[in-house]
């Protein structure tokens, strides 16, 4: 009968499983509308999530934290699949926010080397539509 009390965890990311868990024993998560919680017998359901901390509690009475973007939550049975753009894991709070933050950092880093690229494609574009114009 322990069986029915436990659920399964998928996480996705794109081209990846981020993890897949069993034996868990509840859920909680942020939604558009805001925090909710998935018991085993809750009724299958769907949510869009927002970016921040999904936590699950392991039958052994461990929680499990992890940093997620936006992404879609489905409840089938017993199976919870959660689909993000982005997750981070971490054994504690703590620890969830130093890597966030590096994480960050390096996503701020990328953004900026996106941008000057971006920027000289298009001044590189300008430069040819104004000598086409003046031929």
């Amino acid at each position: 009968m322990a069986s029915l009390s436990i659920m399964n965890l998928k996480i996705l990311v794109p081209f990846n499983v981020f993890a897949c868990k069993e034996k868990v024993m509840s859920i909680v998560a942020e939604s558009v509308e805001g925090s909710f919680g998935i018991l085993p017998n809750r009724l299958d359901c769907i949510a869009a999530l927002v970016p921040g901390i999904l936590t699950y509690r392991l039958e052994a009475n461990e929680d499990v934290y992890i940093a997620i973007d936006q992404g879609i939550l489905v409840k089938v049975g017993l199976n919870v699949t959660v689909s993000v753009r982005r997750a981070i894991s971490g054994s504690n709070l703590e620890q969830l926010r130093d890597s966030l933050e590096k994480e960050f950092i390096q996503l701020d880093d990328d953004e900026r080397a996106a941008e000057q690229v971006l920027s000289k494609v298009e001044s590189a574009l300008t430069y040819r539509l104004a000598e086409l114009y003046h031929d």
